[in-house]
């Protein structure tokens, strides 16, 4: 049986594409209760991984997330460390492979703190941290007898009192109102308050008195100063200096210039008695994920280009020395032109392991600590390797593709070979209908070689015709790959008997960078050329897409792209746009982000270049009358906080639609963001989806 389980986690699902009479097309149920596995943590020993595992549900009272365990050599299979319905997450082990550091909220906690488990004698977990500002991201010292945490503060407050008493009077203040003197203003779903990331350093037991690194510093109190912004927060990506002696971390000082400048991140260096940050480099590219080599004799970051005017550039991996000398950066990744998205240092230092997009996977190379030729490690079949680590020899990582969510396994890079060592949802696919995904490219009239899959829906016939969905990814910089996904889960879109095609059109991030930068001042025309292209490309070369029966739709630059097709074009009979904007001009006034959009569209709105001018869909409105565009049925979905594109683009869209009598239907959902999170929303969504293609593809 478990032969069976490690088999199904991992072989290819082959060239056939007949109809399996076993098996059947996957349901949003089927899709959505997949247990969800996490990054895994390889313990410095090399023998173990702990990783974290959502059992999801509709009702979110009913889902649990939970750290377990696996050997890194398979002779065991996963166990459960923790039984709680909190999520946990930051996974790091201390430097002895003892005891595990992670950040959740318990029964108890008003905010999330850090937690320690001592793997080897196992028992409960015990709170680290107790801070009224709650701690995440936690890095053992090197000697494993301190912590290094991030924690959001008000600014100038020197200690945990302080913070509580600004935190107090926000809350007992009589009015209710959000005052800003500078931008940003909003990030992602929240609107940014007056908190600041700061890093903190405590001994690695209770009750120990946390330390602020950086507080009353000239360097927090800049203007400028902020974090790395993400979904859940502001960050300092930080790692411990190898003498255990400072911190090396990544901020940004020229935050307040993010209206009218790029904002890049750079590296510096605090003592972790405190005082005044070293900025250790001055240029103006951007530096992320410091982390550094076992032998501490280097520091490896993640670097993108900056201040030649591109709004794209792909994230290379760089060395720098220890004791740093700016001078000496060699870019290890730079013999590869793809971006890289996580790296690892073999034990010994000699060997750097990353991971990069490269078409429609995410694989895995190496290079040595010193530079030179990139090696490619060829897994055996198509999909995406994330989180890597090293482990002993080996690495680990997750894994998964179209046919099968992420899932640890083990990868020897001295053979390329991969052994699964979970299998948390064999049961359950193996009742499933997945044709394996098909590719296939074309030179565009522009002369690109443009990338794309095919999805073939579950029970499919080669003898019957099958209407065609275009759907289109957003970003632009991701690209379609073989990979898992809820949002817009390729089988579960086909499932009731629909052809998929992807196209990874100019601006995709999976090939060259000049590839990725190919669509600065042709945001919208260009890509949906070459889709439009695609698609008659696809019908050409399979006999079973029905050529009078296309629909296209797609979510956030996606959707963008839906509402130029809504613009420009009548061969679908239907689209769908979830997230899109329809006005380059109100997306940029109303978005978190403004000054890259400046950039892509060839100069700011009122000097109303060519891009403003003549790829806004909304300024192609007169096409109804010529019934070349702006007359196709159209479903229009957003949630109702998104920040990224607000939702007065698709309210706006809305208008035009039913100004010009359009059939459509607006879907708002008041409770999600830039995605649809929520089991039963997202049950609702995938069900209006297919019947709007239903309706208009009969």
């Amino acid at each position: 049986m478990r032969l069976r389980v490690l088999i199904l986690a991992w072989c290819s699902l082959g060239a056939a594409f007949a109809a399996d009479a076993g098996k059947r097309a996957a349901t949003h149920e089927d899709v959505w209760l997949m247990q969800r596995v996490g990054t895994p943590a390889p313990s410095p020993d090399g023998k173990w991984a702990v990783f974290a595992v959502t059992a999801p549900a509709y009702d979110a009272k009913d889902q649990s997330a939970d750290l377990w365990i696996v050997p890194v050599d398979g002779s065991q299979p996963p166990r459960q460390l923790t039984r709680t319905k909190a999520p946990e997450s930051g996974v790091e082990w201390s430097p002895d492979s003892t005891r595990v550091a992670f950040v959740t909220k318990r029964e108890g906690d008003d905010v999330s703190q850090i937690y320690t488990i001592d793997v080897a004698r196992g028992g409960e977990a015990e709170r680290v941290t107790s801070l009224s500002t709650g701690a995440r991201t936690p890095r053992w010292s090197p000697d494993g007898t301190k912590l290094l945490f991030v924690s959001e503060v008000f600014p100038g407050a020197k200690d945990d009192d302080a913070n509580k008493k600004q935190a107090k009077a926000v809350k007992e203040r009589k009015y209710n109102a959000r005052v800003y003197e500078g931008f940003p203003i909003k990030y992602w779903d929240r609107w940014l308050d007056d908190k600041q990331p700061h890093l903190f350093v405590q001994d690695a037991k209770p009750g120990a008195k946390a330390r602020d690194l950086l507080a009353a510093t000239r360097f927090a109190a800049q203007r400028g100063f902020a974090g790395r912004e993400a979904e859940t927060g502001a960050d300092l990506p930080a790692t411990w200096a190898p003498d255990g002696k400072s911190v090396v971390f990544v901020a940004a000082t020229s935050k307040d210039r993010a209206a009218f400048a790029s904002v890049p991140t750079h590296l510096f260096e605090v003592g972790i008695d405190g005082g005044e940050p070293r900025k250790l480099i001055d240029d103006a590219d951007g530096y992320d994920d410091p982390e550094f080599r076992p032998d501490g004799k280097a520091l490896l970051v993640g670097v993108r280009k900056g201040g030649d005017g591109r709004t794209y550039h792909h994230a290379r991996l760089a060395s720098f020395p220890w004791p740093f000398d700016a001078t000496k950066r060699t870019v290890l990744s730079a013999p590869l032109d793809r971006s890289v998205t996580r790296s690892a240092a073999s034990g010994d230092s000699r060997t750097i392991y990353f991971t990069a997009e490269t078409g429609h996977e995410v694989m895995v190379y190496s290079v040595s600590a010193d530079g030179g030729a990139v090696k490619t490690h060829a897994l055996g079949r198509p999909g995406v390797v994330g989180g890597i680590g090293v482990a002993g020899g080996s690495l680990v990582a997750t894994f998964d593709h179209a046919g099968q969510p992420p899932e640890i396994v083990r990868i020897d890079p001295a053979t390329n070979t991969v052994r699964a060592l979970t299998a948390f949802n064999a049961s359950r696919l193996a009742s499933l209908d997945f044709p394996a995904l098909e590719h296939f490219t074309f030179t565009s009239a522009r002369g690109r070689t443009i990338h794309n899959l095919i999805v073939r829906p579950a029970g499919f016939d080669p003898a019957k015709k099958y209407p065609l969905f275009v759907v289109i990814h957003g970003g632009p910089a991701p690209q379609f790959k073989d990979a898992w996904g809820l949002r817009w889960n390729y089988h579960l879109l086909a499932s009731p008997g629909y052809v998929l095609l992807l196209t990874n059109y100019s601006g995709s991030s999976g090939y060259t960078e000049e590839f990725g930068q190919a669509i600065q001042n042709d945001p919208l025309k260009g890509p949906a050329d070459e889709i439009n292209q695609a698609a008659d490309e696809a019908i050409k070369r399979y006999a079973f897409i029905d050529a009078t029966r296309q629909a296209a739709g797609g979510a956030s630059y996606g959707g963008h792209l839906a509402n130029w097709l809504q613009a420009t074009t009548t061969r679908y009979r239907c689209l769908i746009s979830h997230a899109g904007l329809v006005n380059l001009e109100t997306q940029w006034a109303t978005s978190d982000v403004i000054y890259s959009r400046e950039l892509n569209n060839g100069g700011p709105i009122w000097e109303q270049g060519a891009t403003w001018r003549e790829q806004n869909p909304v300024r192609l409105a007169g096409n109804h009358a010529k019934k070349t565009g702006w007359v196709t049925p159209m479903l229009l979905t957003v949630g109702e906080s998104d920040f990224r594109v607000p939702a007065n683009n698709t309210m706006e869209n809305w208008s035009y639609h039913q100004r010009l009598q359009i059939p459509s239907k607006l879907i708002v959902f008041p409770d999600a963001n830039h995605w649809i999170t929520k089991g039963e929303d997202s049950r609702f969504w995938f069900s209006e989806v297919h019947a709007w293609l239903g309706k208009w593809l009969r």
